[in-house]
């Protein structure tokens, strides 16, 4: 047996508000638009042209859909007509998310939400939830579910380029014993520059062209193979040098951002990292 089901049956319109819970968002953003004084709202009077929504209702959807991660006006829209708390809100009504945004930038509006402000606190102390001598934020800080790993250290950016450094040098001594390149001018004996490196390859690349054109010109299978397995030592080794410049024009360009300080986050590189109680990473 199955419950009634039956698509085709006429239902009489029901007042919304039964079908939420009684601790829903909803009814809070309700109090606290309705507590807001009507003179707040004269500014939006106006007695020609077509009859506007009424700016508590209009409040009342924005306030809400902000509470559900809707900041367009297009979510904002569609909520009103497929979320219960939101048609119980608009009574029905459905504003056109151009509707919404113009009440969003309206002049008035930023004494509209000093106003909620207002409100809002008075209904906290009401209900005993703050003192009204004072109030104080601690230095408590939550870590965003979003965006853990977006912070750069020095201390790895040091260790990494100076790990290239060592890397790169004693590639180019290799290459200097074996004779696979010819020496070139250096600036400073420390380390190579972007600049070198260029060089480097350049060298290397010529090598390989040398050896491509003994393959092309040999008719021994033999011969021919050998310089295949010859050519792609340098071939593997320029790949490596590009690789190397790459990595050395970021960390330029790492340290340029770090300027004086220890760290910075990809997202936002005027800011640094945040020491917090308890972290993603375990550092409490």
């Amino acid at each position: 047996m199955f419950k009634n089901y039956n698509m085709n049956q006429l239902v009489l319109p029901l007042d919304l508000a039964v079908k939420l819970q009684e601790n829903d968002i909803a009814f809070s953003i309700h109090h606290l638009v309705e507590s807001i004084p009507e003179q707040a709202f004269y500014s939006f009077v106006h007695n020609t042209g077509c009859p506007s929504y009424h700016p508590r209702m209009m409040l009342k959807i924005i306030l809400c859909g902000y509470t559900q991660s809707a900041f367009s006006g297009r979510k904002i829209e569609d909520l009103t007509k497929d979320s219960i708390r939101m048609m119980w809100l608009a009574q029905g009504y459905e504003p056109s998310y151009r509707t919404i945004n113009r009440f969003r930038v309206h002049l008035d509006m930023k004494e509209l939400i000093r106003q909620c402000f207002v409100q809002f606190r008075c209904q906290l102390v009401q209900e005993k939830l703050i003192d009204q001598e004072a109030i104080f934020i601690d230095g408590t800080k939550i870590e965003a579910n979003a965006n853990k790993f977006t912070f750069v250290w020095k201390k790895s950016i040091e260790k990494y380029n100076t790990n290239l450094v060592e890397k790169s040098n004693q590639l180019y001594n290799e290459l200097l014993e074996k004779q696979i390149i010819p020496e070139i001018t250096r600036e400073t004996n420390e380390q190579l520059s972007i600049e070198e490196l260029s060089q480097i390859t350049e060298k290397l690349e010529e090598v390989i062209e040398e050896y491509t054109e003994k393959i092309e010109n040999s008719s021994d299978v033999n011969e021919r193979k050998m310089l295949r397995a010859e050519r792609k030592t340098p071939k593997q080794i320029v790949k490596q040098v590009y690789d190397w410049i790459e990595r050395k024009q970021k960390y330029q360009k790492d340290f340029e951002i770090f300027g004086t300080r220890n760290s910075y986050s990809k997202t936002d590189n005027d800011a640094t990292f945040m020491r917090m109680k308890d972290d993603y990473m375990q550092n409490g």
